[in-house]
């Protein structure tokens, strides 16, 4: 009797488990929902606010976001209970900080891709005085005048770093990177004569090559771009498979359950083709997408692999 007893018990205590595993996925969600992000301020806030303010009415939660240095904002994501009510927006640091140093977490199996919200080039831009009116032109000066150049950009191992050194291998000169804190400040002494060029995102630039006080040269995406119209890219310029920008993930902790990434995403995409929205990323230098999970997955994974690669051939080290 004590058996059949244990027996029910367990069977009663399975079925409940199971009837509340079905009803988690079901009444997803039920609860605020954070997404996490770098200081607020930057691109990678703007896209968080976009999407959780647009969002949240249809999921019919509260969407916060919640501002980290991008480390801790990252590895506190990497950490969250994968229950769809912590989610991460990041850009190219998520990948390429892995690749410099030892982290907490592993870019591809700590995180569940949602979607590719949106991607930028990055704009070739030299200082007016410089004699150079096309990237073959600026290559062929370069190796005429060799050390002489200079280029400004952030942080070692930065997106911006990487397109410099990138640009400086792949064309085979030699260039001075400055380095500075922040994009304005590098922006501010290109214009004032100080910097010879930099490799920047449109909306830091822009203005600038319009009053004619920049000139731009070319656009680092694969394609020409709709936000720098008229602007051929580098890779048809002169480099031949030259290709870099900044592209946009927002991810779920690993093991988050597919229906619940599946919901997520499909809700992020309905809003990112919105034209409000896409207006929005336009006017901040930012074009829309909106891809699948497993359209993000494969582009991290093969993102890490060329990037892995570049960090490898020019030597470059964390500071």
């Amino acid at each position: 009797m004590l058996t059949t007893r244990f027996v029910v018990s367990i069977f009663s205590v399975t079925m409940m488990l199971l009837s509340a595993g079905v009803a988690y996925g079901q009444d997803y969600p039920n609860k605020l929902i954070r997404i996490i992000t770098s200081p607020a301020g930057g691109d990678n806030d703007f896209i968080a606010r976009i999407i959780g303010q647009s969002i949240s009415s249809p999921l019919g939660q509260p969407v916060v976001i919640e501002n980290r240095p991008t480390p801790l904002a990252v590895e506190s994501v990497a950490k969250a209970l994968p229950d769809g009510y912590t989610l991460l927006l990041a850009g190219g640091q998520l990948t390429i900080t892995p690749l410099l140093r030892k982290t907490s977490y592993d870019a591809v199996r700590d995180f569940a891709p949602i979607t590719l919200p949106g991607s930028s080039p990055l704009i070739l831009v030299v200082h007016p005085s410089l004699p150079v009116k096309s990237v073959r032109e600026l290559i062929a000066l370069a190796k005429a005048r060799p050390g002489e150049l200079n280029y400004g950009s952030t942080g070692i191992g930065g997106l911006l770093h990487l397109a410099g050194e990138l640009f400086k291998a792949m064309a085979g000169i030699n260039i001075v990177r400055i380095s500075y804190k922040g994009s304005a400040e590098a922006v501010n002494n290109l214009l004032s004569g100080e910097l010879h060029l930099i490799l920047q995102p449109p909306f830091a630039v822009a203005p600038h090559v319009t009053s004619r006080k920049l000139r731009a040269l070319a656009v680092t995406s694969g394609q020409p771009s709709v936000l720098a119209p008229g602007l051929p890219t580098v890779a048809a310029s002169g480099l031949p498979g030259y290709e870099i920008g900044v592209v946009y993930g927002m991810f779920a902790p690993a093991k988050t359950p597919a229906r619940l990434v599946d919901r997520l995403n499909r809700e992020c995409v309905q809003v990112l083709n919105q034209p409000d929205v896409r207006q929005k990323f336009f006017d901040s230098g930012v074009e829309s997408i909106g891809s699948s999970p497993a359209e993000l997955a494969a582009f991290l994974k093969s993102e890490m692999a060329r990037l892995g690669k570049v960090i490898k051939d020019v030597g470059l080290r964390a500071e």
